[in-house]
């Protein structure tokens, strides 16, 4: 390849396809609205599959790295109905293929193990066009810079996405509201153990309240429910103690331990709305442009997101260093496998959202969680 990749977004799937092209002695540019590594919170515990994001990390040279980062225990799996009742419970042997990291540690070895300039932090995308022959255009604040290769991986709004698809992302009914107990084993020991050493899922139709143990005892909690934006918009979420009251209101008859992951939050509620793309989004081949990660396949939360990004860049990254001298080559091949990858891991991520919505919720959960455990490869 005679001219460096230029990435937009400085998220996991970007990160990856720089480390996997720089593995392979290519250079690229990574583009980051962001201002440093540290300007927000990165999320909370990732659980890495070996079916897809572990694949990424090893052609990416880093999973000695990985493996130092993960937090044992924390495959362990537990549903529970409203009142606190256990319903299913799998311990973690160590044998499961998904562990789990924090996502910040996750950003972190994949941009220490790039060379110091890759990412280039403050840099907002306003716009992006064509030039023909395959070059972009890529316009910021401070100035733009013209590409011959150019990659979206700048997620749910991406501002490269519009050279491609006129596609946008629509929200799907259903929003998380996000909040934490620090040092829960101590005080808060009754919804510390309700949790458990790992994940925990109490479903009910169109709600939920599902909470992860993550370092130490800090519980990340994410309370489900389906409702319209208008009336989350209804709720001031600058008022953390009236949005908690209204949003623990619609759990009125559940065990207390679970309300507490609301009612007792240390953090102010969080509201984070859910869009997705068309499942199956795709898009006619042009030169010298391609997306990854959800700037091309955005789904609700399905578990795959992180690592279906990843996935792209990795392959992505494989492709360009492969098809060096004929770059087109390598995103047709890189795009036929992601649309279709994608597709079918959205249609079964929406599969989720109906049983949440349905009137057995629990069980039906719990179906498919032994059906997922009996089939670790089926992605």
């Amino acid at each position: 390849m005679h001219s460096p990749v230029t990435i937009i977004g400085a998220g996991l799937g970007g990160l990856t396809l720089a480390r996997v092209l720089h593995v392979h002695g290519m250079p690229a540019t990574v583009y980051e609205a962001e201002a440093s590594p540290t300007a927000r919170a990165q999320g909370g515990m990732l659980d890495i599959h070996d079916y897809n994001g572990q694949l990424a990390l090893e052609a990416a040279g880093l999973m000695d790295e990985f493996r130092g980062l993960v937090l044992e225990g924390r495959q362990a799996m537990r549903v529970l109905d409203r009142d606190g009742t256990v319903l299913f419970d799998k311990t973690d042997d160590g044998t499961g293929g998904r562990p789990e990291v924090q996502r910040g540690d996750l950003r972190q070895i994949l941009l220490d193990s790039l060379p110091a300039g890759t990412v280039r932090w403050g840099h907002k995308v306003s716009g992006a066009r064509a030039l023909g022959e395959g070059r972009h255009e890529v316009t910021f604040a401070e100035g733009t810079i013209v590409t011959n290769l150019l990659v979206g991986a700048d997620g749910a709004w991406s501002r490269v996405r519009p050279l491609l698809s006129t596609a946008t992302p629509a929200y799907t009914g259903m929003s998380f509201v996000e909040t934490y107990l620090f040092d829960a084993d101590t005080r808060h020991p009754a919804t510390a153990k309700a949790v458990g050493g790992g994940s925990m899922g109490a479903p009910a139709p169109g709600k939920a309240i599902l909470a992860h143990r993550e370092r130490g005892g800090t519980l990340h909690a994410y309370v489900a429910l389906t409702e319209p934006q208008d009336w989350f918009a209804a709720i001031d979420f600058t008022d953390a103690a009236a949005a908690g009251a209204r949003i623990a209101r619609e759990f009125d008859d559940w065990a207390p331990e679970l309300t507490a992951l609301i009612t007792d939050s240390d953090t102010a509620p969080v509201l984070r709305p859910f869009y997705a793309l068309p499942i199956g989004h795709r898009w006619d081949r042009l030169p010298g442009v391609t997306l990854l990660g959800d700037a091309a396949h955005l789904s609700a939360p399905n578990g795959e997101g992180a690592n279906l990004a990843m996935y792209d860049g990795a392959e992505l990254g494989q492709a360009i260093a492969a098809h060096a001298d004929d770059i087109e080559a390598a995103l047709t091949e890189y795009e036929q496998a992601m649309f279709l990858r994608s597709a079918e891991v959205a249609a079964e991520g929406a599969e989720i959202y109906e049983i949440l919505a349905g009137d057995n919720t629990a069980h039906s959960l719990i179906n498919v969680l032994v059906e997922d455990e009996q089939t670790p490869m089926n992605r």
